[in-house]
C-alpha cells in the first residue's frame, strides 16, 4: 500500500510537470510566428517585391483565420482530448511554420493561412486545459500562459533580425526558427499523452459537452468586444511600429528592439495581473486605468513621435499585459465549467480577431493618405474609447450564464 502511495505520488507530480510544461510551450507558440515578422518585414517586401497592402496582410492573414475558425474549434473541442486538440494544433502550425519560408508569394501566404489556424486552436483551446487541469490555481496558470507568450514574442521582436544573420539565412532563418518552439510542445505533448495512457486511474481532459448558446450572452458580447478592441491596438502597433519608427529617423535594429523593449514590459504585469484581478470582486479599477494608459500613448505617438519613445514603449506594455491577460482570465472567471470557457474563449477570439484583423491595413491605409501617422493613431485613440465601453461591461461580477 505503501509502495503504490508512493508510486501514485511520483506519478501526480511528473504529470503536473507535464501540465505546466505544456501550458509554457503551447502559449509560447501563440504570438512568436507572427511577432517575428514585423522586424525583417522590410527584407520579406523587399525579396519578394510586396506592397503595402500584401505587407499588411501578413499579420492579418492569421488574425482572419482566428476569426473564421474559433467557433468551429470550439464546437469540436469535446470530439477529442484537450491534450490530443492541441497537437493537432501544433502540427499544423509547424507544417505552416516550413511552408512560410520556402520562398514563393503563394507558399507565404498559404503558409500564414496555416499558421493562423494553428494559433487559433492553441488559442481557444488552453483556456480550457487550464481550467480542466487547474481548477485552483486559474489566476497563476493564466499568468504563466502570458508571460510565456509574451517572452517569446519578446525574444521574437529583438532578436528576429540578429537570428537570420546568425543562421545564415536571413528573413527564412528569422521566421523558421520558430520551428524549434513548436517541436519542443509536440514533445511534451506527445509524452504527456503517452503519460496519462499508462496511468488510466488519472483524469482524462476531455471536456463535456454545453448546450449554452454563447451568441445569446450579452457579457459574452462584452468580453468579445473588449478582446477584440485591445487585440486591434496590440497588432496595429507590432505591424507598423518598425516602419514608423524608421520613418522617425531611428536606424538599424533599434525598431525592432523598442518592439522588445514593449514585450518585456509586458511579462511582470501579465503574470500579476491575472492573480490579482482573480481575487478582485470586479476588474472596472484595472480598465480605467488600462484606457487612460493607451488613449496617452496613441496621443504622444501623434504628437511627439520618436520622442520618449522607450517611456511609451513602458505605457503600451504595461496596457498591453494588462489587457491581454484580463482578456484570457475572463474566459474561466467568467464561465461555470471548462466546456462554456472554451465556447466564450471561441466566440470572445472569433469576434474579437474579425475586429483585429481591420486593424492593420486600417492603419496602413490611413498612413497612405497622411504622412504623419497622426490619423492612424487618432483611428487608434477612438478604438480605445470603444474599448473603455465595453470592457467596463466585461469587468462586472458577472458570469455569461447570468
Amino acid at each position: 500500500m505503501i509502495i503504490n502511495n508512493e508510486a501514485r505520488k511520483k506519478s501526480s507530480y511528473v504529470l503536473l510537470i507535464l501540465n505546466i510544461l505544456v501550458v509554457i510551450l503551447v502559449s509560447s507558440n501563440l504570438r512568436s510566428p507572427i511577432i517575428s515578422v514585423a522586424p525583417v518585414l522590410s527584407d520579406v517586401r523587399d525579396a519578394l517585391q510586396l506592397d503595402n497592402f500584401q505587407v499588411s496582410m501578413l499579420t492579418s492573414i492569421p488574425l482572419f483565420m482566428f476569426a473564421t475558425c474559433s467557433v468551429l474549434v470550439s464546437r469540436f473541442s469535446h470530439k477529442f482530448t484537450i491534450s490530443r486538440f492541441l497537437m493537432y494544433s501544433l502540427i499544423i502550425l509547424s507544417f505552416g511554420l516550413l511552408l512560410r519560408i520556402t520562398g514563393s508569394l503563394w507558399t507565404l501566404f498559404a503558409g500564414s493561412l496555416f499558421i493562423g489556424l494553428g494559433i487559433c486552436i492553441g488559442n481557444v483551446i488552453t483556456p480550457g486545459y487550464v481550467k480542466s487541469n487547474f481548477p485552483k490555481q486559474i489566476g497563476m496558470m493564466t499568468g504563466i500562459f502570458a508571460v510565456s507568450m509574451n517572452l517569446t514574442a519578446a525574444l521574437a521582436s529583438g532578436f528576429s533580425v540578429r537570428i537570420g544573420e546568425w543562421t545564415g539565412f536571413g528573413w527564412r532563418g528569422s521566421l523558421g526558427i520558430w520551428l524549434v518552439i513548436a517541436g519542443l510542445g509536440l514533445l511534451v505533448l506527445m509524452l504527456e499523452i503517452i503519460f496519462n495512457k499508462k496511468n488510466t486511474d488519472e483524469k482524462k481532459t476531455a471536456v463535456s459537452v454545453s448546450d449554452f448558446n454563447m451568441f445569446k450572452s450579452a457579457q459574452a458580447w462584452n468580453i468579445s468586444i473588449f478582446m477584440g478592441l485591445q487585440s486591434l491596438f496590440y497588432y496595429c502597433l507590432v505591424t507598423w511600429l518598425p516602419s514608423l519608427l524608421t520613418d522617425f529617423n531611428m536606424k538599424g535594429d533599434s525598431p525592432g528592439w523598442v518592439l522588445f523593449f514593449i514585450q518585456i514590459t509586458m511579462i511582470p504585469i501579465a503574470f500579476c495581473c491575472p492573480i490579482i484581478a482573480s481575487k478582485m470582486k470586479d476588474q472596472r479599477i484595472m480598465i480605467v486605468f488600462i484606457c487612460t494608459l493607451m488613449f496617452t500613448s496613441t496621443m504622444m505617438f501623434a504628437w511627439l513621435g520618436a520622442q520618449w519613445v522607450y517611456f511609451n514603449a513602458v505605457i503600451i506594455g504595461i496596457s498591453n499585459g494588462l489587457s491581454f491577460s484580463l482578456s484570457i482570465l475572463f474566459f474561466s472567471t467568467r464561465t461555470k465549467n471548462s466546456a462554456n470557457a472554451i465556447k466564450i474563449s471561441g466566440m470572445a477570439q472569433s469576434v474579437g480577431y474579425l475586429i483585429a484583423a481591420f486593424g492593420p491595413p486600417v492603419f496602413g491605409k490611413l498612413h497612405d493618405w497622411d504622412d504623419s501617422w497622426k490619423s492612424s493613431f487618432y483611428f487608434l485613440s477612438i478604438a480605445v474609447i470603444l474599448m473603455f465601453y465595453f470592457g467596463m461591461k466585461a469587468a462586472r461580477n458577472k458570469t455569461v450564464e447570468d
